[in-house]
């Protein structure tokens, strides 16, 4: 059953009660490879379903425009603390309610409608909210995007050097949701300082592996970074804005009163447990297991026949291309879903498909990484992928549903935070 439990919530609405416990044995008994999710400590869920969740609090600690903050301010600078300490940083900003309301903020921080930004195109890896079309940064700003190599599957910085000096962008993004390799941090700040640009990392991907040690950290090239708590930094569903002190008052300003009213206080306390997680020693074994189990996947799937975009991984994070195998991404991903094993369907760079149905995966390791699953796994999760995808493209629904049963076989020996027998 759900831990913490939920007796109360089963008392008073049973329907949701039902649902939520449902989702908690999904989520025990299935592989979940989607690098954007994980599990929170019991510790982190406590939190983020406190009394918290009761108090207002707009402003800032020590300015807020409510009373009763004796004890909300102590927290929100403990969380603020954390976040600089752990990050190495100047300023953090807590309060933004998830990543893509934090990058709206650096829009209205640094920049007037119309002016330019840059960032990756959202079919090459990046993210819809660094200035893609459909966006409201893509619509409210003028926004130019750099791509990959098409025969390394990798940035090309000489072109990201090109078009920022022939386009002179006032914010320059890097970071996305589709990129497999280590991101050059220097190259980057090296260029947004030619164009007179303000280097924006967005590293809400990979923020537990820069905490953990398990990737270069921006901190010194970039003057303002923005990330999601959840994914490899494994706590509740927020975000944060971190910055040099001389970008810290725009930033906040745009944060509160430019965007938002009061921050979601129980939230708060979720991410301040999260950091002080992330700052353990076994923090940064966890990070290191992550990149060592995506590596090892992306091996088995290659000795497997699979194509890899970038030709395998650095990080957490595993983008296949499936057209060798002649299925979509979208018939993949149910069938691996029916078979236990949760994937997202994903563009892949110069996809001939639609977005809605391209041919790529997205995988990742975060999640059963930190269930306890290790490198002697993943020939045996490749294994499953492949046998699952060729059952998906002839709707062999026997040997999905046979597979869903080994996964919930293994998964059933390493425990969840959140699910109790």
């Amino acid at each position: 059953m759900h831990q913490p439990p939920i007796p109360h919530v089963a008392g008073t609405d049973p329907e949701v009660a039902e649902l939520i416990q449902a989702e908690a044995r999904r989520q025990h008994d299935k592989a979940r490879l989607i690098p954007s999710e994980n599990y929170v400590s019991a510790a982190v869920l406590e939190a983020t379903g406190s009394v918290l969740t009761n108090k207002y609090s707009e402003g800032y600690a020590g300015r807020r425009y409510y009373e009763g903050q004796q004890l909300i301010d102590p927290l929100e600078r403990l969380t603020v603390q954390r976040a600089e300490r752990l990050f190495g940083v100047d300023h953090a900003n807590v309060q933004p309610y998830s990543g893509s309301p934090a990058n709206l903020a650096v829009f209205l921080a640094f920049l007037q409608p119309g002016e330019t930004v840059m960032g990756m195109a959202l079919p090459m890896g990046g993210h819809l909210t660094h200035g893609w079309g459909v966006s409201i940064t893509g619509k409210w700003f003028h926004s130019v995007q750099y791509g990959v190599r098409a025969d390394t599957g990798t940035v090309d910085m000489d072109e990201v050097r090109d078009l920022a000096l022939r386009e002179r962008p006032k914010v320059i993004f890097c970071g996305g949701t589709a990129i497999p390799r280590t991101i050059d941090f220097p190259a980057f700040a090296e260029i947004a300082r030619e164009t007179g640009a303000v280097l924006v990392a967005d590293i809400a991907h990979i923020a537990g592996l820069i905490a953990g040690g398990a990737h270069p950290s921006p901190v010194g090239f970039a003057e303002v970074i923005t990330t999601t708590t959840h994914k490899t930094l494994r706590g509740p569903r927020g975000a944060m804005i971190m910055s040099t002190e001389e970008r810290a008052s725009a930033i906040d300003k745009a944060v509160f009163p430019g965007l938002q009213g009061g921050p979601h206080n129980h939230t708060t306390a979720g991410i301040a447990v999260a950091l002080h997680e992330a700052a353990q020693p076994s923090f940064r074994t966890y990070a290191r297991q992550i990149v060592a189990n995506a590596k090892a996947l992306a091996e088995a799937l290659t000795a497997r026949g699979y194509s890899l975009v970038s030709g395998g991984t650095d990080n957490h994070l595993i983008l296949i291309d499936l057209t060798p195998q002649g299925i979509g991404g979208k018939p993949a991903a149910r069938g691996l879903d029916r078979a236990g094993i949760e994937t997202n369907y994903n563009t892949v760079p110069f996809d001939q498909r639609k977005p809605f149905d391209p041919s790529g995966l997205r995988i990742g390791t975060p999640a059963i990484t930190t269930r306890g699953l290790t490198e002697e796994h993943m020939p045996q999760l490749a294994s499953w992928m492949d046998e699952a995808i060729a059952a998906a493209a002839k709707e062999d629904e026997d040997v999905l549903d046979r597979i869903a049963g080994e996964v919930r076989d293994l998964m059933a020996g390493f425990p969840m935070p959140g699910w109790s027998q």
